[in-house]
């Protein structure tokens, strides 16, 4: 009998959970260990934060399924790992704490043969002095609690607008090295069009402030896309959008603290500036969560296990940004110093950013950090449950199962606009992820014709049957599994 437990309950977490429960027989444990008793589909917080949607209608409770599927589920935190065990528990285990209830603050050792990290990131607001969710006037959509207040100050702005108000609106990154661009664009979008829907779209100047060289860069280095008949950089492509709905832009911007209404912000040239605001929702920096490893004889050993994230099979050796190559990203996501850990999703380490790293004059490092949310996250725990289940299975250790981020695709459908008539979505898939610069040389490291753009209703209606099929998949209704990652 093997035991594997899982630390998150994100998309990565729930993805590995279900698929070892679906193929492993009972005898086998699976044990989730989240300090969130809700699943949330994250990519509908966007809805939320513009009251298009409830909150309800984005999560269920875990602890009712797991128990209906037979797996186990403990509400805490994990506070230190041990991988070698300790001088009185020869099994490998993570310290974890309660937070809720009776086991609130209380500390209990979950022993393991196999763990899944898959405790994505820390939202690190305190990197960026005053970036605090539901004060200063700047708001959040990277969880369900934070796009519900993101609405309620939307809406309270939008109902000052009507009676004449006019208002600046501000949404993009908060931080230098922030990454996930994505949502806040998605956001911005959808902003927008409820201003119009309010009938207060001239009252509002919405400007995008963004960490990113160039418009459309996401932290994956921009992409060469194909756009109907034509080719078009997807900086040409966010430029037509914004243009088109006159949101104007402030890029190659590393936001350094904000006060009530004013986000100060160094930009590339060096220069310190501001810029005012009546609402702002940015994006915070990711951090891994500060976790502290420990060898059986309570030697700190962090470091084997810890690079900010967790360290994976990947190239971790520092070199010329010239010098990255596809070949550094990780493919089995397992800690190369103990084989029965892996680690995921937002929850590895990257070799390096995606983005060319660039510097500002003073030496301000401002650029994206190299994104692995949504696909990736779903596409890599189920890669990493299957090469678990196969060695359970057959005795022995089994990789078979390979995704680096560098032969990987990803298909994206960014919210431009909810409302079935006149929403709308910006569609774009990427091949590879990471861009291949000598498989692809003359197309800006990605495959034309899998590499694409479109924008549209259809868009809207793809992303709201998504929302509906992922979370039908992660209730784990009959046949979820036929629902790709």
């Amino acid at each position: 009998m093997s035991k594997i437990v899982v630390l998150g309950a994100g998309i990565s977490g729930h993805v590995a959970a279900s698929h070892l429960r679906r193929k492993l027989s009972k005898e086998h444990e699976v044990v989730v260990v989240s300090p969130n008793s809700n699943y949330q589909w994250i990519p509908s917080n966007i809805w939320v934060g513009i009251g298009r949607m409830k909150s309800k209608q984005i999560l269920f409770p875990l602890a009712p399924l797991y128990k209906k599927k037979h797996i186990g589920f403990k509400q805490a935190k994990a506070v230190t790992f041990h991988p070698e065990g300790d001088e009185t528990e020869n099994k490998p285990y993570v310290l974890v704490e309660g937070v809720v209830g009776e086991m609130k603050g209380k500390q209990e050792k979950v022993t393991y043969d196999y763990l899944i990290n898959a405790t994505g990131p820390k939202l690190n607001f305190e990197a960026t002095e005053g970036l605090i969710p539901g004060t200063n006037n700047t708001y959040s959509v990277c969880t369900y609690t934070h796009a519900d207040h993101a609405w309620e100050g939307l809406s309270a702005l939008i109902a000052e607008m009507k009676k004449g108000k006019k208002a600046k609106i501000l949404i993009g990154t908060g931080h230098a090295k922030a990454t996930c661009q994505g949502a806040a664009f998605e956001y911005i979008l959808n902003v927008e069009q409820e201003l119009q829907r309010h009938k207060v779209r001239d009252m509002a100047e919405v400007t995008w402030i963004s960490n990113e060289y160039q418009l459309g860069d996401f932290g994956m280095d921009g992409m060469l896309l194909s756009y109907g008949a034509l080719t078009m950089k997807s900086h040409e492509m966010i430029e037509m959008i914004f243009e088109d709905r006159d949101i104007k832009w402030i890029l190659g911007a590393g936001v350094q603290k904000i006060e009530n209404g004013i986000a100060y912000y160094e930009n590339l040239e060096g220069e310190n500036k501001s810029e005012t605001y009546d609402f702002a929702m940015l994006i915070p920096s990711f951090s891994g969560h500060g976790f502290k490893a420990f060898d059986k004889n309570n030697q700190d050993i962090t470091d084997k296990l810890f690079k900010g994230f967790m360290i994976v099979d990947a190239n971790y050796t520092a070199k010329p940004y010239e010098e990255w190559s596809v070949q550094d990203w990780p493919e089995t996501y397992q800690n190369p110093s103990y084989k029965n850990i892996f680690a995921p999703g937002i929850a590895f380490a990257p070799p390096h950013s995606i983005s060319k790293p660039r510097k500002s004059k003073n030496g301000t490092e401002i650029f994206p950090a190299p994104p692995r949310t949504g696909m990736p996250s779903g596409i890599t725990a189920k890669l990493v449950a299957d090469n678990i289940i196969d060695t359970i299975k057959s005795g022995k250790e089994q990789l078979h199962h390979k995704g680096s981020m560098g032969n990987m695709g990803a298909a994206c459908i960014a919210s431009a606009g909810f409302g079935m008539t006149k929403g709308s979505g910006v569609s774009i898939t990427t091949y590879p992820i990471v861009p291949d610069y000598e498989k692809y040389p003359k197309t800006q490291g990605r495959q034309l014709g899998k590499t694409f753009g479109e924008i549209g209703l259809a868009g809207h209606w793809l992303k709201l049957a998504l929302h509906y099929a992922f979370i039908y998949k992660a209730k784990m209704k009959p046949f979820w599994w036929l629902i790709p990652e």
